[in-house]
């Protein structure tokens, strides 16, 4: 899966629309190979986007947990830490 693809999920605050259509976006340029689609694909590419940026809504909306929200900071902090130690 495409490593520019975040988990959205069960965050305060919650993940934004734009966050959603962008890891769409990804999503459909690592299935179709295209970084940027020509003309002729660009209609048939920005459906999918928006169809999958409508299926992520739905199953972030949909989805059920006990387990306490995530701090995005924190998260962004240890993600940060696993970084400097991997690539020191």
């Amino acid at each position: 899966m495409c490593r520019n693809i975040k988990t959205l999920y069960n965050f305060e605050p919650p993940a934004t629309d734009e966050e959603v259509r962008a890891s769409a976006l990804q999503f459909v340029r690592k299935l179709s190979g295209f970084n940027k689609p020509s003309r002729a694909n660009a209609a048939v590419f920005e459906r999918a986007v928006d169809e999958v940026t409508f299926a992520a809504e739905r199953l972030l909306s949909d989805l059920v947990t006990a387990a306490p929200k995530r701090n995005r900071e924190a998260e962004a902090a240890k993600a940060r830490a696993r970084a400097a130690q991997r690539f020191a």
